[in-house]
């Protein structure tokens, strides 16, 4: 989302709890945002006493984001964005991204936090091709039948539906149904982006993905599950995977190392081993 001028840090909205943790305010304590509170950065610091990296994690997760939606933008040419789970606004966001390649690109966000939904009014004023919707994104049905979802996409043409780093909030054993209701509402040639908290189920970072999931649920914002490889995969029900990157193999991959803009200065942190991510397209009939 953009920019957007508004209250001093200490306010809130009419209707938010400050005493209990959100999703979108905790990451966004973790990208060095404003938008959040105590309880949110509370989170941060009891999880980072398993993982001091701990906020990398959001890095990692945007990044891949932005190459992402550059590939689909630029390479498979893609003009509609349905983005989940928008949160907070920070630097490169969707619009500001797929816009660069099309600006007449359309892009929905969909969120039902109430600091989100404060600024997510704004967007109503940027562009005409920029458009948000309160809804709540573990629930397709409210999704899909939006107003404002179904006068901006048109659900006979490819779409993009993004789910950047909002699934390890579900807790539901459901995922792949829940998943599979979007698909199924997609044309063919549409693509779908996941991004996930990860047990790589390696000796090195099993131990830490559970002690963080473990810290997540108890925490105030109570969520954050870290699904296996498998678990993962079955969140894209009848999608092809892309590769993520050249000669490998179609599959999930970290977020960082999914199709990387350079060669790698540095070896990945534990925290970043623990996030990945995946670009699934759906079949032609």
């Amino acid at each position: 989302m953009s920019e957007t001028p508004s209250k001093a840090p200490s306010s809130a909205p009419v209707g938010v709890d400050t005493a209990t943790a959100s999703i979108a305010r905790v990451y966004d304590a973790a990208l060095n945002g404003k938008d959040n509170f105590e309880v949110d950065r509370q989170v941060l610091h009891e999880v980072a006493q398993a993982a001091p990296e701990v906020k990398t994690m959001a890095w990692s997760n945007r990044g891949f984001l932005n190459r992402a939606c550059q590939y689909l933008a630029d390479e498979a040419g893609v003009r509609q964005f349905l983005d989940c789970g928008s949160g907070l606004p920070t630097a490169e966001n969707t619009h500001q991204i797929v816009q660069r390649v099309d600006p007449e690109a359309e892009v929905v966000y969909i969120d039902n936090d109430p600091v989100v939904i404060a600024h997510g009014k704004a967007l109503l004023e940027e562009n005409d091709h920029t458009h948000f919707a309160s809804a709540d994104i573990f629930d397709p049905g409210e999704v899909l039948g939006h107003e404002t979802v179904r006068r901006h996409l048109d659900f006979d043409e490819p779409i993009a539906l993004l789910q950047i780093g909002t699934l390890h909030h579900y807790l539901g054993d459901d995922g792949p149904e829940l998943m599979r209701t979007y698909i199924d509402a997609l044309a063919p040639g549409s693509y779908v982006v996941l991004a996930h908290f990860f047990d790589p189920e390696t000796p090195e970072h099993s131990d830490l993905a559970r002690r963080m999931e473990e810290l997540f649920l108890h925490s105030p914002m109570g969520s954050g599950l870290f699904r296996t490889r498998d678990q993962i995969r079955a969140l894209l029900p009848g999608l092809d995977i892309l590769p993520p990157g050249p000669d490998s193999p179609a599959d999930i991959e970290l977020c960082d190392l999914w199709w990387p803009n350079g060669p790698r200065q540095r070896p990945l942190n534990q925290a970043e081993s623990c996030i990945a991510g995946v670009v699934g397209r759906k079949n032609q009939r």
